[in-house]
């Protein structure tokens, strides 16, 4: 298959490669709203398209390693420099490619694995992105299935949110209100049923019991 042109993207990998900081450096910026909503999800995972991460160049202490930009780069022989997302072309993770040929990206993982779907166009922060094209064209020469709604929904524009990192803070289950005390009663040897039967219902709401006999 022909080597294809590719944006290039970023994850918080290469951008904390690129400003000489730490990943979870990058992942604040992004928390914080330093580092702006990414220009792609991917399988879950947020990239940038380099344009956009070069913008806090010179925001602050912020200074891109200038070597560092030449070797990210020189990775990316057939790479491109896009100023708008609008004209990014639909590039897919390891989740998007599993719906569109309807299997799971486990499926995919061992594909990819095993050398049976056509290498990654870009493999960014640890992860493989193809172009949807790529996907398509190998698959049809695989003569493999192709979900033309999933295909479609991907050209829409419509993905997957963000994963969430880290753990949820879990939410305490609210206490049900605690029922309200049982009224004093008095019984005759004449109400022995009914006696009981209250005495076993105080006793199963966490109450103690206190008989007091009367002449």
């Amino acid at each position: 298959m022909a080597e294809v042109r590719v944006p290039f993207l970023l994850g918080h990998a290469e951008i904390a490669f690129l400003f000489h900081v730490e990943r979870q450096t990058s992942q604040r910026w992004r928390t914080a709203g330093t580092l702006g909503e990414p220009d792609l999800i991917a399988s879950g995972n947020p990239y940038w398209l380099l344009s956009t991460v070069m913008r806090l160049d010179g925001e602050g202490d912020r200074k891109a390693d200038r070597e560092r930009l030449a070797t990210y780069k020189a990775g990316i022989s057939l790479g491109y420099d896009l100023e708008d997302k609008e004209h990014l072309p639909v590039v897919v993770g390891i989740q998007e490619a599993a719906r569109v040929l309807d299997q799971d990206a486990q499926a995919i993982s061992r594909w990819r694995n095993r050398q049976r779907i056509a290498e990654a166009d870009l493999v960014v922060s640890g992860s493989p992105l193809w172009l949807l094209e790529t996907i398509l064209d190998d698959a049809r020469q695989r003569q493999r299935t192709i979900v033309a709604s999933e295909v479609a929904a991907l050209r829409a524009g419509q993905r997957a949110p963000q994963k969430p990192r880290g753990r949820r803070p879990s939410t305490p289950e609210a206490s049900p209100p605690p029922l309200p005390r049982p009224a004093a009663q008095t019984f005759t040897n004449a109400d022995r049923g009914a006696a009981a039967e209250f005495l076993a219902s105080v006793l199963a709401q966490g109450y103690s019991v206190t008989i007091k006999p009367r002449p």
